[in-house]
Protein backbone atom coordinates (compact mmCIF):
# COMPACT_ATOMS: atom_id res chain seq x y z
CA UNK A 1 0.00 0.00 0.00
CA UNK A 2 1.31 3.30 -1.14
CA UNK A 3 1.73 5.99 1.89
CA UNK A 4 0.93 9.51 1.04
CA UNK A 5 3.33 12.08 2.50
CA UNK A 6 1.50 14.22 4.18
CA UNK A 7 2.95 17.82 4.33
CA UNK A 8 0.32 20.54 5.31
CA UNK A 9 -0.14 21.91 8.65
CA UNK A 10 -2.70 19.88 10.52
CA UNK A 11 -5.64 22.43 11.89
CA UNK A 12 -5.46 21.30 15.81
CA UNK A 13 -7.17 22.02 18.94
CA UNK A 14 -6.39 25.49 20.82
CA UNK A 15 -3.36 24.84 23.02
CA UNK A 16 -3.42 26.09 26.38
CA UNK A 17 0.05 27.59 26.39
CA UNK A 18 -1.27 29.47 23.28
CA UNK A 19 0.10 29.51 19.61
CA UNK A 20 3.24 31.25 18.25
CA UNK A 21 3.36 32.85 14.80
CA UNK A 22 4.45 29.90 12.99
CA UNK A 23 3.93 26.89 12.02
CA UNK A 24 5.31 23.44 11.26
CA UNK A 25 4.12 21.84 7.86
CA UNK A 26 5.08 18.30 8.58
CA UNK A 27 3.48 15.61 9.77
CA UNK A 28 5.48 12.18 9.51
CA UNK A 29 4.01 9.22 7.60
CA UNK A 30 1.88 7.07 10.43
CA UNK A 31 3.53 3.79 10.53
CA UNK A 32 2.69 0.63 13.09
CA UNK A 33 5.74 0.90 15.41
CA UNK A 34 9.02 -1.76 15.21
CA UNK A 35 9.66 -4.07 17.87
CA UNK A 36 13.78 -3.38 17.77
CA UNK A 37 15.53 -0.71 16.87
CA UNK A 38 19.60 -0.17 16.34
CA UNK A 39 18.74 3.60 18.02
CA UNK A 40 16.17 5.11 19.35
CA UNK A 41 15.62 8.88 20.05
CA UNK A 42 13.23 10.16 22.50
CA UNK A 43 12.02 13.86 22.03
CA UNK A 44 11.19 15.34 18.62
CA UNK A 45 12.80 18.94 18.55
CA UNK A 46 15.15 20.31 17.15
CA UNK A 47 17.94 18.26 19.56
CA UNK A 48 16.04 15.01 18.19
CA UNK A 49 15.82 15.51 14.78
CA UNK A 50 18.94 16.89 14.32
CA UNK A 51 20.39 13.51 15.71
CA UNK A 52 18.09 11.44 13.91
CA UNK A 53 18.77 13.14 10.60
CA UNK A 54 22.33 12.74 11.01
CA UNK A 55 22.26 9.00 12.32
CA UNK A 56 20.99 8.30 8.87
CA UNK A 57 23.54 10.17 7.19
CA UNK A 58 26.13 8.62 8.90
CA UNK A 59 24.93 5.67 9.42
CA UNK A 60 22.54 4.62 6.49
CA UNK A 61 22.64 0.62 7.36
CA UNK A 62 21.19 1.68 11.05
CA UNK A 63 17.47 1.78 11.90
CA UNK A 64 16.31 4.93 13.53
CA UNK A 65 13.53 5.43 15.28
CA UNK A 66 12.07 9.15 16.91
CA UNK A 67 9.42 9.00 19.31
CA UNK A 68 7.71 12.68 20.05
CA UNK A 69 5.09 12.16 23.21
CA UNK A 70 3.05 15.13 21.67
CA UNK A 71 3.20 16.88 18.26
CA UNK A 72 6.07 18.02 16.37
CA UNK A 73 6.65 21.64 16.88
CA UNK A 74 4.51 21.60 20.58
CA UNK A 75 7.64 21.40 22.90
CA UNK A 76 10.48 24.56 23.39
CA UNK A 77 11.55 24.11 19.76
CA UNK A 78 8.12 25.03 18.20
CA UNK A 79 7.55 27.66 20.94
CA UNK A 80 11.04 29.20 21.12
CA UNK A 81 11.64 32.86 19.70
CA UNK A 82 13.88 31.90 17.20
CA UNK A 83 17.18 34.03 18.12
CA UNK A 84 20.66 32.16 16.97
CA UNK A 85 22.86 32.70 19.24
CA UNK A 86 26.34 32.29 19.88
CA UNK A 87 28.42 29.27 22.18
CA UNK A 88 26.11 28.74 25.26
CA UNK A 89 23.87 30.59 27.48
CA UNK A 90 27.32 29.88 30.02
CA UNK A 91 29.68 31.20 27.06
CA UNK A 92 32.08 29.29 25.38
CA UNK A 93 32.85 25.79 26.67
CA UNK A 94 36.06 23.37 26.27
CA UNK A 95 36.16 21.84 22.77
CA UNK A 96 32.43 23.12 22.00
CA UNK A 97 33.87 25.33 18.87
CA UNK A 98 31.97 27.97 17.07
CA UNK A 99 28.33 27.59 17.22
CA UNK A 100 26.64 29.44 14.83
CA UNK A 101 29.39 28.68 11.92
CA UNK A 102 28.23 24.39 12.70
CA UNK A 103 24.59 25.72 12.74
CA UNK A 104 24.65 27.56 9.22
CA UNK A 105 26.80 24.20 7.76
CA UNK A 106 24.42 21.73 9.64
CA UNK A 107 21.27 23.91 7.71
CA UNK A 108 23.33 23.87 4.24
CA UNK A 109 23.86 20.23 4.69
CA UNK A 110 20.21 19.03 5.04
CA UNK A 111 19.02 21.48 2.76
CA UNK A 112 17.19 23.68 5.15
CA UNK A 113 15.47 26.59 4.58
CA UNK A 114 15.40 28.27 7.74
CA UNK A 115 15.55 32.14 7.10
CA UNK A 116 18.40 32.14 8.49
CA UNK A 117 19.67 36.17 9.09
CA UNK A 118 23.10 36.87 11.31
CA UNK A 119 22.90 40.42 11.42
CA UNK A 120 24.18 40.20 15.01
CA UNK A 121 22.21 40.96 18.26
CA UNK A 122 21.95 43.48 20.78
CA UNK A 123 22.57 43.10 24.02
CA UNK A 124 20.62 45.54 25.62
CA UNK A 125 21.96 47.13 29.32
CA UNK A 126 20.33 49.60 31.94
CA UNK A 127 23.87 51.05 32.33
CA UNK A 128 27.03 51.91 30.45
CA UNK A 129 25.32 52.03 26.87
CA UNK A 130 27.28 52.10 23.65
CA UNK A 131 27.48 55.66 22.12
CA UNK A 132 24.58 56.89 19.85
CA UNK A 133 22.27 53.79 21.04
CA UNK A 134 19.28 53.19 18.46
CA UNK A 135 17.02 51.98 21.20
CA UNK A 136 15.92 53.96 24.11
CA UNK A 137 13.11 52.12 26.04
CA UNK A 138 11.47 53.07 29.59
CA UNK A 139 11.88 49.22 31.54
CA UNK A 140 13.17 49.64 34.73
CA UNK A 141 15.48 52.20 33.93
CA UNK A 142 16.50 53.29 30.55
CA UNK A 143 17.13 50.48 28.60
CA UNK A 144 19.82 50.90 25.82
CA UNK A 145 22.53 49.07 23.29
CA UNK A 146 25.60 48.10 25.05
CA UNK A 147 27.23 46.38 22.33
CA UNK A 148 26.19 44.03 19.25
CA UNK A 149 26.90 40.21 19.75
CA UNK A 150 27.29 37.61 16.66
CA UNK A 151 23.96 35.74 16.26
CA UNK A 152 20.22 36.15 14.18
CA UNK A 153 17.02 35.25 14.11
CA UNK A 154 15.22 32.01 12.22
CA UNK A 155 11.70 30.47 11.60
CA UNK A 156 11.17 27.99 14.25
CA UNK A 157 8.86 26.39 12.31
CA UNK A 158 10.46 26.10 9.05
CA UNK A 159 13.43 24.82 10.98
CA UNK A 160 11.39 21.63 12.68
CA UNK A 161 9.83 20.60 9.54
CA UNK A 162 13.27 20.89 7.61
CA UNK A 163 14.66 18.77 10.03
CA UNK A 164 12.01 16.42 10.48
CA UNK A 165 11.75 15.98 6.40
CA UNK A 166 15.58 15.39 6.63
CA UNK A 167 15.42 12.68 8.92
CA UNK A 168 12.35 10.92 7.56
CA UNK A 169 13.74 11.05 3.64
CA UNK A 170 17.55 9.88 4.70
CA UNK A 171 15.13 6.66 6.43
CA UNK A 172 13.82 7.72 10.36
CA UNK A 173 11.10 6.61 11.76
CA UNK A 174 9.14 8.93 13.37
CA UNK A 175 6.65 8.51 15.68
CA UNK A 176 4.13 11.52 16.96
CA UNK A 177 1.72 10.75 19.66
CA UNK A 178 4.48 7.86 21.46
CA UNK A 179 4.87 8.36 24.85
CA UNK A 180 7.78 6.86 26.80
CA UNK A 181 6.74 6.01 30.29
CA UNK A 182 9.28 3.66 30.95
CA UNK A 183 12.70 2.28 30.29
CA UNK A 184 14.12 -0.39 31.43
CA UNK A 185 17.98 -0.29 31.38
CA UNK A 186 18.96 -3.68 30.82
CA UNK A 187 20.64 -5.54 27.60
CA UNK A 188 19.04 -4.73 25.24
CA UNK A 189 17.37 -1.40 26.38
CA UNK A 190 13.74 -2.14 26.46
CA UNK A 191 11.79 1.16 26.16
CA UNK A 192 7.38 0.92 27.56
CA UNK A 193 5.55 2.87 25.05
CA UNK A 194 1.79 4.47 24.82
CA UNK A 195 1.60 5.19 20.90
CA UNK A 196 -1.82 6.69 19.81
CA UNK A 197 -2.12 5.22 16.21
CA UNK A 198 -5.10 5.12 14.30
CA UNK A 199 -7.18 6.44 16.87
CA UNK A 200 -6.38 4.00 19.68
CA UNK A 201 -4.22 3.80 22.15
CA UNK A 202 -1.26 1.15 22.05
CA UNK A 203 0.92 -0.21 24.25
CA UNK A 204 4.29 -1.30 23.24
CA UNK A 205 7.85 -2.19 23.87
CA UNK A 206 10.67 -1.93 21.70
CA UNK A 207 14.38 -3.04 22.07
CA UNK A 208 17.13 -0.70 21.10
CA UNK A 209 20.94 -0.83 21.03
CA UNK A 210 21.06 2.78 22.15
CA UNK A 211 18.90 5.38 23.04
CA UNK A 212 19.35 9.35 22.96
CA UNK A 213 17.01 10.94 25.83
CA UNK A 214 16.24 14.63 24.38
CA UNK A 215 12.85 15.70 25.75
CA UNK A 216 14.60 18.22 27.27
CA UNK A 217 11.79 19.89 30.24
CA UNK A 218 10.02 16.86 30.41
CA UNK A 219 10.37 13.44 31.07
CA UNK A 220 13.13 14.77 33.97
CA UNK A 221 12.53 11.21 35.84
CA UNK A 222 13.38 9.53 32.33
CA UNK A 223 16.84 11.06 31.95
CA UNK A 224 17.54 11.47 35.53
CA UNK A 225 17.68 15.04 35.68
CA UNK A 226 15.28 15.28 38.45
CA UNK A 227 17.41 17.27 41.04
CA UNK A 228 20.11 18.58 38.72
CA UNK A 229 17.48 21.21 36.19
CA UNK A 230 14.63 23.19 36.86
CA UNK A 231 12.04 22.82 34.46
CA UNK A 232 9.77 26.59 33.80
CA UNK A 233 7.22 28.11 31.31
CA UNK A 234 8.55 31.56 29.31
CA UNK A 235 6.10 34.24 28.16
CA UNK A 236 6.40 35.51 24.98
CA UNK A 237 3.76 37.80 22.66
CA UNK A 238 3.67 39.49 19.11
CA UNK A 239 3.00 42.15 18.13
CA UNK A 240 0.80 43.69 14.38
CA UNK A 241 3.35 44.47 11.37
CA UNK A 242 4.74 47.67 12.75
CA UNK A 243 5.36 50.76 10.01
CA UNK A 244 8.40 51.98 9.34
CA UNK A 245 8.68 54.68 11.03
CA UNK A 246 7.20 53.07 14.09
CA UNK A 247 10.48 50.48 13.51
CA UNK A 248 13.18 53.52 13.32
CA UNK A 249 10.88 54.85 16.33
CA UNK A 250 11.41 52.26 18.69
CA UNK A 251 15.47 51.29 17.28
CA UNK A 252 15.01 48.10 15.11
CA UNK A 253 15.49 49.30 12.03
CA UNK A 254 18.70 47.48 11.44
CA UNK A 255 16.41 44.13 11.98
CA UNK A 256 18.58 43.18 14.68
CA UNK A 257 16.90 40.48 17.78
CA UNK A 258 17.95 41.80 21.42
CA UNK A 259 17.93 40.72 24.57
CA UNK A 260 19.53 42.49 27.91
CA UNK A 261 22.11 41.40 30.16
CA UNK A 262 20.59 42.98 33.79
CA UNK A 263 16.74 42.37 35.27
CA UNK A 264 13.95 42.30 34.44
CA UNK A 265 15.16 40.15 31.51
CA UNK A 266 13.60 40.75 27.95
CA UNK A 267 14.48 39.62 24.86
CA UNK A 268 12.75 39.87 21.56
CA UNK A 269 13.10 39.80 17.17
CA UNK A 270 11.38 41.08 14.15
CA UNK A 271 9.12 38.66 11.98
CA UNK A 272 9.34 38.93 8.11
CA UNK A 273 6.05 40.59 8.75
CA UNK A 274 7.32 43.82 10.75
CA UNK A 275 5.74 42.21 13.51
CA UNK A 276 7.76 42.43 16.93
CA UNK A 277 8.44 39.82 18.91
CA UNK A 278 9.46 40.30 22.85
CA UNK A 279 9.50 37.57 25.51
CA UNK A 280 9.91 37.96 29.41
CA UNK A 281 8.43 36.06 32.41
CA UNK A 282 8.50 32.71 34.17
CA UNK A 283 6.42 30.29 36.08
CA UNK A 284 6.51 28.88 38.74
CA UNK A 285 8.22 31.56 39.95
CA UNK A 286 11.70 30.99 41.36
CA UNK A 287 12.89 32.29 44.56
CA UNK A 288 15.38 34.04 42.49
CA UNK A 289 17.11 33.92 39.08
CA UNK A 290 20.70 33.33 40.68
CA UNK A 291 19.79 30.84 43.06
CA UNK A 292 18.20 29.16 40.12
CA UNK A 293 21.49 29.13 38.15
CA UNK A 294 23.27 28.50 40.57
CA UNK A 295 21.09 24.76 42.71
CA UNK A 296 18.06 24.81 39.95
CA UNK A 297 16.48 22.01 42.28
CA UNK A 298 16.30 23.63 45.25
CA UNK A 299 13.46 25.06 47.30
CA UNK A 300 11.61 21.68 46.66
CA UNK A 301 10.86 18.43 44.90
CA UNK A 302 10.71 18.54 40.96
CA UNK A 303 9.20 14.83 40.99
CA UNK A 304 6.56 16.12 38.67
CA UNK A 305 8.09 19.42 37.84
CA UNK A 306 7.63 18.96 34.05
CA UNK A 307 4.11 17.39 34.02
CA UNK A 308 3.08 20.46 35.94
CA UNK A 309 3.75 22.87 33.45
CA UNK A 310 0.94 21.28 31.20
CA UNK A 311 -1.33 22.32 34.00
CA UNK A 312 -0.57 26.52 33.16
CA UNK A 313 -2.94 28.08 30.48
CA UNK A 314 -2.43 31.27 29.04
CA UNK A 315 -5.92 32.22 29.24
CA UNK A 316 -6.17 32.09 32.94
CA UNK A 317 -4.22 32.14 36.31
CA UNK A 318 -0.91 32.79 36.86
CA UNK A 319 0.14 32.20 33.15
CA UNK A 320 -2.28 34.86 32.25
CA UNK A 321 -1.15 37.18 34.84
CA UNK A 322 2.46 36.58 33.62
CA UNK A 323 1.09 37.51 30.17
CA UNK A 324 -0.11 40.79 31.01
CA UNK A 325 2.68 41.76 32.94
CA UNK A 326 4.64 41.22 29.65
CA UNK A 327 2.02 43.35 27.57
CA UNK A 328 1.92 45.77 29.50
CA UNK A 329 5.87 46.50 29.74
CA UNK A 330 5.68 46.21 26.11
CA UNK A 331 3.65 49.09 25.70
CA UNK A 332 5.03 51.02 28.62
CA UNK A 333 8.96 50.42 26.16
CA UNK A 334 8.05 53.31 24.01
CA UNK A 335 5.37 55.62 22.81
CA UNK A 336 5.27 54.32 19.44
CA UNK A 337 4.33 50.87 21.19
CA UNK A 338 1.59 52.34 23.56
CA UNK A 339 -1.52 51.59 21.00
CA UNK A 340 -0.52 48.54 19.15
CA UNK A 341 -2.78 44.94 18.60
CA UNK A 342 -1.00 42.28 19.95
CA UNK A 343 -1.35 39.19 17.42
CA UNK A 344 -0.39 36.43 19.21
CA UNK A 345 -0.01 35.49 22.59
CA UNK A 346 2.17 31.88 23.67
CA UNK A 347 4.11 30.19 26.08
CA UNK A 348 6.76 27.72 25.79
CA UNK A 349 9.11 25.35 28.24
CA UNK A 350 12.42 26.42 29.43
CA UNK A 351 14.89 23.90 31.16
CA UNK A 352 17.35 25.92 34.02
CA UNK A 353 20.77 23.77 34.94
CA UNK A 354 23.54 24.23 37.23
CA UNK A 355 25.77 27.11 35.78
CA UNK A 356 23.87 27.27 33.16
CA UNK A 357 25.85 24.32 30.98
CA UNK A 358 23.48 21.94 29.14
CA UNK A 359 23.57 18.50 29.82
CA UNK A 360 25.68 16.07 27.61
CA UNK A 361 26.45 13.27 29.13
CA UNK A 362 25.88 8.98 29.59
CA UNK A 363 22.87 8.20 31.55
CA UNK A 364 24.07 6.43 34.98
CA UNK A 365 22.74 3.61 34.56
CA UNK A 366 23.49 2.68 30.99
CA UNK A 367 26.91 3.49 29.03
CA UNK A 368 24.05 3.07 26.07
CA UNK A 369 22.01 6.03 27.03
CA UNK A 370 23.33 9.74 26.48
CA UNK A 371 20.61 12.51 27.88
CA UNK A 372 21.07 15.65 26.20
CA UNK A 373 19.22 18.24 27.41
CA UNK A 374 19.29 21.98 29.45
CA UNK A 375 19.88 24.74 27.08
CA UNK A 376 19.05 27.68 29.37
CA UNK A 377 17.74 29.77 26.60
CA UNK A 378 20.35 29.59 24.42
CA UNK A 379 19.02 26.20 22.34
CA UNK A 380 18.14 27.04 18.83
CA UNK A 381 21.09 26.71 17.24
CA UNK A 382 22.81 25.14 20.29
CA UNK A 383 20.76 22.17 20.05
CA UNK A 384 21.48 21.00 16.43
CA UNK A 385 24.72 21.55 16.96
CA UNK A 386 24.84 19.12 19.71
CA UNK A 387 22.51 16.56 18.09
CA UNK A 388 24.70 16.41 15.34
CA UNK A 389 27.56 15.68 18.00
CA UNK A 390 24.95 13.25 19.93
CA UNK A 391 24.90 11.26 16.66
CA UNK A 392 28.55 11.14 16.10
CA UNK A 393 29.26 10.21 20.17
CA UNK A 394 26.32 7.01 19.69
CA UNK A 395 28.35 6.01 16.64
CA UNK A 396 31.56 6.20 18.82
CA UNK A 397 33.13 9.00 16.30
CA UNK A 398 33.40 11.82 18.72
CA UNK A 399 33.65 11.11 22.71
CA UNK A 400 31.49 13.47 24.65
CA UNK A 401 32.05 16.66 26.03
CA UNK A 402 33.58 17.04 29.71
CA UNK A 403 31.30 20.18 31.13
Amino acid sequence: MLLLHQTNAMPRKSHPWGAPPWTVDFRPVPRALPDHVDFAIVGGGFTGLSAAAWLCRLAPGQSVLLLESAALGEGASGRTGGLALAETAAGPLPGLGDVLAGYKKILRALRIDSRLALPGVFELGRSAPAKNSPISWSDSGELQVVRIVPGGVIDPGKVLAGLARAAEKTGAQIAERAHVYAIDFSNPLCLQIRHKFRGRIHRKEIRAGQILLATNAFSLELAGLRVAAAPKLTFALATEPLSAAQLKAIGLSSRRPFYSIDLPYLWGRLLDSNGVVFGAGLVPLPASLNALFRNPASGGSHKNASLNLRRFDVRKGEAAVRLRWLEARVRNLHLALHSVRISHRWAGPILFTEGMRPIFHRHPRSKNVIVLAGYNGHGVALSVYLGQWAAQALLARRPLPRW
